[in-house]
């Protein structure tokens, strides 16, 4: 592969060896005050994204903003000369997370080009790994169109049915095409298991990388992510299927399981922006903070809003870049803590319950609503008994919404695979309404279980109303879609908020579908109420600003 083709990797990952201290060194994300004078342009992407991430976002629209922007290399230098160790940068936070001892911090923290420290503190002690890069393969399987023969899925056949995705293979959907970046603690010899050797022969692991060592490899630490991987991709005839099994994959390690720290939040940031400039469509993660090792660092209840947690606000940013997010809500429903973990309280991202086989919520998982009352979880799916894939080959069974996730994130990829034309937020909206409580949803299992046909059922219908993404934040714009009117028919759109004043209105016709945007109207979090009117028909829908 030649240089060009990789340069968005150069950019993402900066990093250099770690120069000997007399002093300790602890880790910190620095803030920068700009992106002012960069060598970078909006008006080329290809600069720091990779083509496929380009196109992710313009088949849905989505403008590349100032945060996309890679960090000036001019304040990397100056963070440099100043004594501080460049680990990593970050775009979406304009940040640059760095070694650094006491009195190296001090200074940095006197340069006009800082803002501050991210929470205003260390994440925690600087540990060195070894520097290298990954490697990107810009090949895809061919999207499926045509029926299949059931498959054998032997245990692993109510997991794949109660979700429908037994008839989304059927309908030749296994997840071809499709881009899954995972982000867990490692991968365990999945370049090595019998179950997994047809994602490797077929040379469907794109890249890999390791945040926490800083190596190209991720098959030497934790399991976790290898049993969460299968969940989506293994083959093993008469016993275990995937969701998604012949998608393609990035494999991130972005968690170090033998600690909980906040750096952690750090490297799930830093993997999201990975696969946003890789193209990932589908990043499935099962990983969850609450409590750290320090105690005095730990978050509340108050603070799962979906704004306060690093990694939450991370997962918010990369659902606006155009790829749906699936996330676990937690296993901590027996516990005291009881509630959902970041960053499955981030608004547009789908958290993930666990069930039984037979569809009740096991009693480990974590129980929303989100500190600021929405609902959460979004969705569940199988995750007591679930069959999955042990890194010494064995097929067996697990517990958790870690392996409830992965089989909602294969859904989702398949479903998108076979409904193209949707955006992100749609995949999401539609995967929410199929949900089997989706009319009644409670703080248990949120909307239920999602299903593949009755998604299909609503892609379809999407072309008669739908508002999206509901909620939505200052980063996105609110869509419309009216497909039941007829075309060459004014359409009357007025928002209004909860007093029933007018906040913005507007006149539209079309040949066809009727889909506007609004403007940015930069309106105070809360509810509103958007009122359509074409002709004879009328419809009011409730939306959220966040």
């Amino acid at each position: 592969m030649g240089r060009s083709k990789v340069s968005w990797l150069f950019v993402l990952l900066v990093v250099c060896q770690l120069q000997s201290f007399g002093q300790s060194t602890r880790k910190y994300l620095v803030l920068l005050r700009d992106k002012a004078n960069s060598p970078y342009s909006l008006n080329r992407p290809e600069q720091f994204l990779s083509q496929r991430s380009i196109l992710r976002r313009q088949k849905q629209a989505i403008s590349i903003l100032e945060r996309d922007l890679p960090v000036n290399p001019t304040y990397v230098a100056q963070l440099k000369q100043a004594g501080a160790n460049v680990w990593y940068t970050s775009r979406w936070l304009n940040a640059v997370l760095v070694d650094a001892t006491d009195a190296t911090i001090a200074a940095v923290q006197k340069l006009p080009i800082v803002k501050g420290l991210e929470f205003g503190r260390s994440l925690s002690n600087a540990r060195l790994g070894a520097e290298s890069q990954s490697k990107t393969i810009n090949k895809f399987a061919t999207a499926g169109t045509t029926s299949d023969a059931p498959l054998d899925y032997g245990s692993s056949q109510v997991q794949v049915a109660q979700l429908g995705a037994d008839i989304m293979h059927q309908q030749g959907y296994h997840g071809e095409g499709m881009l899954i970046g995972v982000l867990d603690a490692g991968f365990q010899n999945a370049d090595k298991v019998s179950f997994l050797k047809p994602v490797f022969d077929e040379k469907r692991v794109l890249a890999t990388y390791d945040f926490v060592k800083k190596e190209a490899s991720v098959y030497e630490d934790d399991s976790h992510g290898l049993s969460c991987l299968s969940a989506i991709t293994a083959t093993a005839d008469k016993q275990l299927y995937g969701t998604a099994y012949k998608a393609s994959f990035i494999l991130l390690r972005t968690e170090d399981a033998g600690t909980e720290k906040q750096i952690e939040e750090a490297n799930w940031l830093l993997g999201a922006e990975y696969a946003d400039s890789a193209g990932v469509d589908v990043i499935s993660s099962s990983l969850g903070y609450t409590q750290f090792d320090d105690a005095t660092t730990n978050y509340t209840y108050q603070n799962m809003d979906g704004k306060t947690a690093l990694c939450s606000r991370a997962a918010q940013i990369a659902t606006e870049t155009g790829m749906v997010v699936v996330v676990a809500a937690g296993n901590e429903g027996n516990d005291a803590w009881h509630y959902l973990s970041a960053p499955s309280d981030a608004a547009s991202v789908l958290a993930i319950g666990a069930v039984t086989q037979t569809g009740q919520r096991a009693s480990f998982s974590s129980f929303g609503p989100s500190a600021d009352s929405r609902v959460k979880p979004d969705l569940a799916a199988r995750g007591q008994g679930t069959i999955v894939g042990s890194p010494g080959g064995q097929v067996v069974s697990g517990n958790g919404t870690s392996f409830a996730t992965p089989l909602v994130a294969g859904l989702a990829a398949g479903f998108w695979q076979a409904h193209p034309r949707l955006t992100a937020a749609q995949v999401t909206e539609a995967l929410r309404r199929s949900g089997s409580q989706f009319g009644s949803p409670d703080s248990e299992l949120g909307y239920g279980i999602p299903n593949f046909e009755r998604a299909s059922v609503l892609a379809d219908s999407f072309g008669q109303l739908l508002v999206f993404p509901n909620p939505f934040t200052d980063a996105q714009q609110l869509g419309v879609q009216w497909g039941e009117i007829d075309a060459n028919v004014p359409l009357d759109a007025t928002l209004t908020n909860m007093t029933g004043r007018v906040i913005w209105q507007n006149t539209y016709t079309s040949a066809g579908l009727s889909a506007f945007t609004l403007p940015n109207l930069n309106l105070s979090a809360g509810m509103y109420f958007m009122t359509l009117v074409s002709g004879d028909k009328k419809r009011t829908v409730k939306v959220v600003k966040l």
